[in-house]
């Protein structure tokens, strides 16, 4: 009985960290205080976005995985709609990065990530359709959600998670500090990101076997 239970001990937290570690293999991560990586992308309504584009206006990066309980857990809540809502109202661009490969945990056609942004009522400026990772891959994306924040400068400001609580319980948001939306708020303000660089957490990004 003792053996089991220490293996069962060892899983959880093997599991947890996975959620929570930085995957150094998949991607470097880019620098705070310089220009963001830049991208071009369709998404799931035809349009072309370029991050060029858009300078002048602030860009949030979501990346996401409709099943991903941690992804889930801010959906469910109507957490992340109610920022993407805050963010559009204020003038941001957020953009949710559908970045995992084909075929993996997370990815979506672009007729099926219509159809989640419908269901969850979500308001995303746009779901970008990133099947090859290079939008992650650009970003050092280590889970799902991963989470980005571009001043009108074109600068990356913050990167990390959404909030400070690392678990897929609901019950924990109203308890957590609000990474992206405190950050907006120093952003809009002209103020530097106190929290700039935090630990993401999710599930593990879904990078395509072999490079392309």
């Amino acid at each position: 009985m003792l053996t089991i239970t220490i293996r069962r001990r060892g899983l959880i937290l093997a599991s947890a960290a996975a959620a929570l570690a930085p995957a150094a293999a998949f991607a470097a991560s880019p620098d705070l205080g310089k220009p963001a990586p830049l991208f071009t992308a369709v998404d799931s309504n035809g349009k072309t976005w370029s991050l060029a584009d858009l300078k002048g206006k602030i860009v949030v990066i979501e990346t996401t995985n409709h099943d991903c309980p941690y992804v889930r857990k801010h959906y469910n809540a109507k957490n992340m709609q109610t920022q993407q809502r805050e963010a559009a109202a204020r003038g941001v661009v957020w953009l949710t990065s559908a970045s995992n490969a084909t075929g993996e945990q997370g990815y979506v056609t672009a007729a099926q990530a219509n159809d989640i942004v419908k269901r969850l009522d979500a308001a995303p400026a746009a779901v970008l359709l990133d099947p090859q990772s290079k939008i992650a891959r650009a970003y050092g994306a280590t889970v799902t959600p991963h989470m980005y924040i571009i001043d009108a400068s074109g600068t990356l400001v913050y990167k990390g998670g959404i909030d400070s609580i690392p678990s897929s319980d609901v019950a924990d948001i109203p308890k957590a500090k609000q990474y992206v939306r405190i950050g907006l708020d120093e952003v809009i303000a002209g103020k530097p990101v106190t929290d700039s660089s935090t630990r993401p957490y999710g599930c593990t990004m879904k990078y395509p076997r072999t490079s392309t």
